[in-house]
């Protein structure tokens, strides 16, 4: 089967691990993905303009709403191609619900640009899909376009860490999960070492993803990151960031208040155990356990005395390995590309 995938790509963020990977896996096991738009010699993409022999079109939508006169040709001609039983819309950043504010995190910054955006999706398919398991509105059902890949996983070895923790994300929305890591590291943070963040706007406003729909899209605390002697360098490609974590004892999992509030899965859900690091959820231990298993609840950043966990991780780093260990096992029996990729066919075909 020859999928078509559509999705504006950017190699320091967003999907660009799964697109990857994606094309990678459909090649053995015999179907195609290609990525919407004109090829380009240095992308990590598969990129063809290619429709007329496409068995299916998947829009994965992220990020962003906004559409240039251009981008709505582009699906015009798509829709005019590929019969509306083989199109697909997943949703991975939970816009196609009604309008959300979680403490200031919003999918939409109006009721009408909601109904606006339901719309659109809409028209492209009726098979509407989110990675959560629990989705709100009642024609959308779960699939997860993030997935794992054992080819990823770096042997745990803790001898020789520049870092202590290292985070690899952009801030957008971000920084409320940010603070509380290290409002609880500030109390350890002699025993701690280095600290590393790399990514995007986390030591200004600068709008490097567009226009924000809130305030607290690019909200952060220079002064603060200063102050507890946080080492911030500029994002990766997604090919390095694995490498990244790697440099950390631990590294903390982090979502948006509005994909905590969906139970939403992301790149990092799936990336960060297999990167030669301890993973720190920040996420509800229910969410932990339906994710990654009960063995991952000792992992997760407890309400009160948060600072004790990392400090434990810290100081028996070997000890959560094999937990880590386990969690990366449960991982690839349940969540790898090959399985994603036979489910999205099968989506398809039905």
């Amino acid at each position: 089967m020859r999928f078509v995938f559509v999705n504006w790509a950017h190699e320091t963020h967003g999907s660009a691990q799964d697109i990857h990977n994606y094309t990678r896996v459909a090649r053995d096991l015999g179907h195609e993905v290609t990525l919407y738009g004109p090829p380009r010699e240095t992308s990590a993409f598969n990129y063809s303009m290619d429709i007329d022999e496409a068995d299916a079109v998947v829009f994965i939508f992220e990020f962003t709403t906004r559409m240039e006169q251009s981008e709505k040709l582009s699906l015009m001609r798509l829709v005019g191609k590929v019969p509306r039983h083989r199109r697909v819309v997943i949703d991975c950043d939970g816009k196609y619900n009604d309008a959300i504010n979680v403490v200031g995190d919003v999918n939409h910054t109006s009721d009408q640009a909601s109904r606006e955006w339901l719309d659109v999706c809409n028209s492209l398919s009726d098979k509407i899909f989110q990675p959560t398991l629990h989705p709100l509105q009642p024609n959308v059902r779960p699939f997860f376009f993030h997935a794992y890949n054992p080819a990823w996983e770096v042997p745990l070895d803790f001898s020789a860490k520049p870092f202590g923790l290292v985070y690899v994300g952009n801030n957008w929305f971000r920084w409320r999960a940010l603070r509380r890591v290290l409002d609880a590291v500030e109390q350890i943070r002699t025993r701690v070492g280095r600290i590393g963040v790399v990514g995007h706007g986390w030591n200004s406003d600068a709008t490097w993803g567009g226009p924000p729909p809130s305030d607290d899209a690019y909200y952060s605390e220079p002064g603060y990151l200063e102050r507890l002697n946080v080492e911030l360098t500029p994002p990766v490609r997604f090919d390095r960031v694995l490498d990244c974590m790697s440099q950390g004892t631990c590294s903390p999992v982090i979502y948006r208040p509005l994909f905590d509030h969906l139970r939403l899965v992301t790149c990092r859900t799936f990336e960060t155990p297999a990167a030669n690091t301890i993973p720190l959820f920040a996420q509800e231990p229910d969410y932990v356990e339906e994710i990654y298993g009960a063995e991952a609840l000792e992992l997760t950043l407890p309400e009160d005395h948060p600072h004790e966990k990392i400090l434990d991780v810290l100081d028996r780093p070997t000890h959560y390995a094999g937990i880590v260990q386990g969690i990366r096992q449960h991982l690839a029996q349940t969540y790898s590309y090959e399985a994603r990729i036979r489910e999205l066919a099968e989506i398809v075909s039905n």
